[in-house]
């Protein structure tokens, strides 16, 4: 199973709204395509786990790339796993700076790293680890 991992900024903010309108698209789709992952949102920045047939990935990760929405698009990691990370989830999505948001103990720090944060790009795995954190939280 072929994964990638991205962030990028939001030329502007996405309202609650504008972010639903976008996973309802999204969720859709990928489900056809058979992609599966997560998107991470917060201050107008994301996080993409995208997984799936690689050729199908890549496909989707070049239309993202052209999406006139967002700018600064950095892959941070590819790579191939065993198994789907986010078997049930055609996109999971967490708003990190949603007031609702249950962080587990020990985590909000690192939860409190800006998604598009230098840590993540000089360190991948770490990227890996924040999504897992939230494919925990369901």
């Amino acid at each position: 199973m072929f994964f990638l991992i991205y962030v990028s900024a939001a030329v502007t903010w996405f309202s609650p709204s504008e972010l639903r309108a976008l996973l309802d698209r999204s969720r859709a789709r990928n489900a056809q395509a058979g992609i599966t992952g997560m998107l991470l949102y917060q201050d107008g920045n994301f996080m993409q786990a995208l997984e799936g047939e690689e050729s199908v990935v890549r496909a989707l990760e070049a239309r993202i790339a052209a999406d006139l929405r967002h700018r600064g698009m950095v892959t941070l990691c590819t790579g191939n796993t065993e198994q789907r990370q986010f078997p049930d989830w055609s996109m999971a999505f967490h708003d990190l700076g949603a007031a609702d948001l249950a962080v587990p103990t020990g985590y909000s720090d690192f939860l409190a790293t800006p998604l598009d944060s230098q840590l993540f790009r000089q360190e991948p795995g770490r990227c890996r680890e924040l999504l897992q954190v939230f494919r925990q939280l369901g």
